[in-house]
């Protein structure tokens, strides 16, 4: 009894223990265990980054850290500013410089094949005899087919050195077995110009989808065509077109505006401000002139309309532009990566910056802003539109707008009356495009008859050709909507003999046909012949 007197005092000893333990925890817990180091705003990150990389208690991947977290710093900044890793710095230029080393093909996938759609002339596949409508199935003596095969596969692939060599395994409609043909690589151009032709007597047209550093030269080129074919007026088409350069830009103006005109000016916190004026050396400084544009005009774009439309020069037809007014600069990085940052704003020749509203950081807000013009009915009615930002006039003292993009002269809305749900559902299974190019391969020896597109049109108006889409759908899970296909039949023919004729004369057969009739084209020729593209001083009353 006595022992057990003696340990009276064991459990508080434990209990005090623990406290203790606790208390020591919790402070050394929160206490840093490292150096303390000095923190300024200039290397911050590459200070987290350090101790991160040095203390952390596992090991980290510092590159796939670095590579994840720039895209992050950089969506704090305008929408427009961006990131471009290395892997992908390579297909960006490509696409300014306009060319890159390849084969020289344009290529879809079928299922699970890849198919030449289009041997792009004078290129290296083209040499070797290689056709439309050509399977390949195997690269280098290896199978190439299959559910994992997609685009970016299919580019990195045939993409390479130039001078560099690859074997292809072709399966040739109606031909038995593979044909074999090695291909070497070489400087594949990527044109930005679609298509000029005459479109009426007299009346050029030419459709950039896109601008780089060829654009200017393609664009002198089409208009030497033009004016060949004894075209004194022109309608540029930019719909659809994101932009580019600014330089390609402002050297397309220059060909319309008299010397000493100002085209474009640029400003920014570190950008001093930078005129352009024309330098008088234009082609085409006294011919009538249309811009065709549409909600996705942007950029580039936006500065030839707003430079033809300042200075009174020509007609502007079609839907606001998208409404972009920073210029970036694409800096590269020892890494071969780049950043392409926003370093100024551009404005008009009227002093206006066309550019949108936006918030920092906030980028998924900024793209709604087409969604939001659809859903307000800014497409389809010219008094949807709401300008916010100030006025300013042009040469003549018209009224033009900031802060919104570049408004049309005429206002075209979009043309939906022979658009339904069966023909959306059409066009997102690719199911008129597929036929297009089955019905091309089966008939490829009686279409090859054929001289030009013309001839081919007159051919294929007289086929059953809705029928055969119909059933073609049908066999690939798309019902047959009677009363819907009637709506749409007719657009659904134009669509499909466009693509067919594509299959054979390319872009210059395809946009004739496809863009017969168009609403903004039919609206620039009127304007053209009613002697109405040189726009006129408003009216001032007393």
């Amino acid at each position: 009894m006595g022992s057990k007197k003696s340990f009276w005092w064991l459990p508080m000893l434990i209990v005090f223990t623990l406290i203790i333990g606790f208390v020591v925890g919790n402070y050394f817990s929160s206490k840093p265990l490292g150096r303390k180091l000095f923190v300024s705003s200039g290397n911050k990150i590459d200070l987290i980054l350090d101790i991160i990389e040095n203390e952390y208690v596992d090991s980290v991947d510092m590159n796939n850290m670095v590579e994840s977290v720039i895209p992050k710093i950089i969506g704090e900044l305008d929408p427009h500013s961006v990131y471009i890793p290395a892997e992908e710095l390579q297909v960006v230029n490509d696409d300014i410089e306009g060319h890159f080393s390849g084969i020289g093909v344009q290529f879809w996938i079928s299922k699970d094949t890849v198919v030449v759609a289009n041997v792009i002339a004078g290129g290296p596949s083209e040499k070797v005899g290689l056709l439309p409508g050509d399977r390949i199935v195997t690269i280098n003596d290896s199978l190439f087919v299959g559910q994992e095969i997609d685009n970016d596969k299919v580019m990195k692939t045939l993409r390479g050195k130039k001078g560099t060599s690859v074997t292809l395994g072709i399966k040739r409609f109606l031909n038995e077995g593979l044909q074999n043909f090695e291909i070497i690589r070489g400087d594949v151009p990527v044109n930005t110009i679609d298509v000029a032709y005459s479109v009426q007597k007299g009346i050029g047209f030419i459709k950039i989808n896109k601008f780089g550093k060829t654009t200017y030269n393609e664009f002198i080129i089409a208009m030497s065509k033009l004016l060949k074919e004894n075209c004194t007026s022109f309608i540029v088409d930019l719909r659809g077109n994101p932009g580019g350069p600014m330089e390609t830009a402002v050297n397309i103006v220059n060909e319309f505006l008299p010397q000493g005109q100002l085209i474009v000016y640029a400003e920014g916190k570190a950008f001093s401000r930078n005129d352009i004026v024309a330098n008088g050396t234009g082609t085409c400084q006294d011919n009538p002139v249309v811009i065709l544009m549409d909600e996705f005009s942007a950029s580039a774009s936006e500065i030839i309309a707003g430079a033809i439309q300042d200075s009174d020069r020509g007609l502007i037809v079609g839907r606001r532009s998208f409404a972009k007014g920073l210029v970036q600069n694409q800096i590269p990085l020892s890494d071969k990566s780049a950043l392409r940052l926003t370093i100024a704003r551009y404005y008009t020749p009227s002093g206006r910056c066309i550019q949108k509203e936006y918030e920092l950081g906030k980028s998924d807000q900024y793209e709604m802003d087409l969604v939001n013009r659809y859903t307000h009915g800014e497409l389809v009615s010219a008094d949807s539109i709401k300008f916010n930002g100030p006025e300013y006039l042009t040469r003549l003292g018209r009224t033009v707008y900031g802060g919104g993009g570049i408004m049309p002269d005429i206002f075209v809305p979009i043309d939906t009356s022979e658009v339904t749900s069966y023909y959306s559902t059409l066009i997102n299974h690719r199911i008129i495009h597929d036929f297009a190019f089955q019905y091309s391969d089966q008939n490829r020896n009686n279409l090859s008859k054929l001289k030009d597109y013309h001839s081919m049109l007159a051919y294929l108006k007289k086929q059953p050709l809705l029928e055969g889409v119909v059933s073609f759908a049908e066999s690939n899970g798309i019902r047959r909507r009677p009363v819907l296909i009637n709506i749409s039949g007719k657009q659904i023919e134009k669509l499909t003999q466009a693509c067919i004729i594509r299959n054979q004369f390319g872009d210059d057969g395809f946009y004739p046909v496809f863009l017969e009739n168009d609403p903004m084209i039919v609206k620039a020729i009127e304007a053209i012949k009613q002697g109405k593209s040189f726009p006129v001083a408003p009216i001032k009353s007393n």
